[in-house]
């Protein structure tokens, strides 16, 4: 079907739903692309985006503008809380053929997929009803317009409302953690992702460039703080190595809740869904960018390589499954080191870490 003039439109305008329309354009396709959200900045973050990450950038011809930004990370360096050395990863060795890990500011890669999706990008249009025939969907939008598609993609996040709409499952669940991110700069000297690992919360740090530090904390939970800095520093408060001088520096703190989506099926009729919309995991491995510009690609090629719409939402289903699967095993395995003590845990790290940690990501290293 490349080149052929579908109607598509893709639901929400995040890391996912960019990706998607930029790999759709390139196979022929012309998509619309809405958000709910208007297009006022929203506070900045960062992101950290493994080796195969570059390798699905580079599929959408997007590796280039991205190479000036944030910071080639080459190793991840495990900690315990008083800051002493655990374990660490060789990114550059692991990730060997399949691209550079990198971490940078999220708006930073959200500009660069907003110009390779070509720009346009309808804001404030919220998605009311979803009315699904044989061989289209019927869009009723907020505002009372009304638009028929060819098929439907929804790249809303884990609480997706293309989801619901669909009948592709209910609401996402809580995964148990409590989430911190902020920046700082004028911050401690960092030249790699640093994770210090507690009892039940972690802190980890990594540098994004123009002299910025990203920070990304959890503790076990399923209620946000009342006053997220003084929980933040009543948790890693006592914590070693460079957290202290992180928490000098940082003046403000965005705390939220993990999800986790996981469906029975990813598409109904002529609607689908992409990124955490789909299958949605605890940030623990770093693979939600990552998984969502692997969606794009393959959803793209399984479009322009099949016959019917119907027959390419099957091959990208069936192409995806297993490494979003790996994806959230291997978190749900990380995260269950968060239960064991520290006193039992933090020796098999220092033995063993590097090798675990390296596992993890094993299925990944393989080609899409």
């Amino acid at each position: 079907m490349a080149g052929s003039p579908l109607r598509i439109l893709v639901v929400g305008a995040g890391i996912a739903g960019l990706a998607v329309a930029r790999a759709l354009r390139r196979a022929g396709f012309r998509p619309d692309v809405t958000e709910r959200r208007t297009a006022t900045e929203a506070p900045d973050s960062g992101l950290y985006l493994p080796g195969n990450a570059a390798r699905a950038l580079r599929r959408l011809d997007l590796d280039l503008p991205v190479r000036p930004l944030g910071q080639v990370i080459h190793r991840q360096r495990f900690l315990d809380a008083t800051g002493s050395e655990l374990c660490e990863v060789d990114l550059t060795g692991l990730w060997a053929g399949v691209g550079e890990c990198r971490a940078l500011p999220r708006s930073d890669l959200h500009r660069v997929l907003l110009t390779g999706a070509g720009g346009a990008v309808r804001h404030g249009a919220e998605v009311r009803t979803l009315d699904l025939a044989a061989d289209a969907v019927t869009v009723t939008f907020a505002d009372g317009t009304v638009n028929d598609y060819d098929l439907v993609i929804g790249a809303d996040g884990p609480r997706s409302t293309v989801r619901t709409l669909a009948a592709l499952g209910g609401p996402a669940r809580p995964a148990g953690q409590i989430v911190y991110r902020g920046m700082v700069r004028g911050g401690p000297s960092v030249a790699e992702w640093t994770a210090l690992l507690g009892q039940r919360a972690g802190f980890v740090v990594m540098p994004v460039g123009g002299g910025r530090l990203y920070c990304y904390a959890d503790e076990a939970g399923t209620a946000p703080p009342a006053d997220p800095m003084a929980r933040l520093r009543e948790v890693f408060g006592s914590y070693g190595g460079p957290v202290p001088r992180v928490l000098d520096a940082l003046d403000r703190v965005h705390v939220g809740l993990t999800d986790e989506v996981e469906l029975g099926r990813w598409s109904r009729g002529r609607v689908v869904l992409v990124g955490d919309a789909a299958h949605a995991t605890a940030p623990t491995l770093a693979q939600g960018a990552a998984m969502a510009l692997e969606d794009a690609v393959v959803l793209a090629e399984s479009l322009a390589a099949a016959g019917s719409v119907e027959a390419a939402l099957m091959a990208y289903e069936s192409r995806r499954r297993p490494r979003t699967k790996w994806v959230r095993d291997r978190t749900r395995d990380r995260d269950r080191t968060r239960d064991v003590p520290p006193a039992l845990r933090d020796p098999l790290l220092r033995g063993r870490g590097g090798r675990i940690f390296q596992e993890h990501y094993r299925l990944l290293v393989d080609p899409l």
